[in-house]
């Protein structure tokens, strides 16, 4: 039996995300369930789930995009530790941050920088 769209991405979302990416979505099921929903099965059910890029291509690519955005902290995070949960170095996180100064400028660059020591810091506790 093929598994729905709900179903896989939520099997993702823990192997990647782990206890961060299920408190977003039980953040959600008080104010708006079909978010959550949504959240599992287009981003992990879809588009994680597709052939083309293994997971750390998609995850390396996601903490650059959400770097760049420069506004984006909260989801950031999540994907610093989805990250380091799915083998990343720090210092190759490090550099991808530093990397988005040159296209993103500093201040993204430097937001991203301090979420991710934030995520460094709470991962130490």
């Amino acid at each position: 039996m093929e598994q729905s769209r709900f179903e896989t991405g939520l099997e993702l979302l823990k192997k990647i995300d782990g206890e961060a990416g299920q408190k977003v979505i039980e953040s959600l099921k008080d104010i708006c369930p079909d978010l959550a929903k949504y959240t599992i099965e287009y981003p992990f059910g879809d588009i994680y789930a597709r052939g083309g890029l293994d997971l750390k291509s998609r995850e390396i690519a996601t903490i650059a995009a959400l770097t760049a955005l420069g506004h984006c902290a909260p989801q950031l995070k999540v994907h610093l530790n989805a990250a380091l949960n799915i083998g990343y170095t720090e210092e190759e996180i490090k550099e991808v941050i530093l990397q988005m100064s040159v296209y993103a400028g500093f201040p993204a660059a430097l937001n991203g920088m301090f979420s991710f020591q934030e995520v460094l810091a709470e991962r130490k506790e």
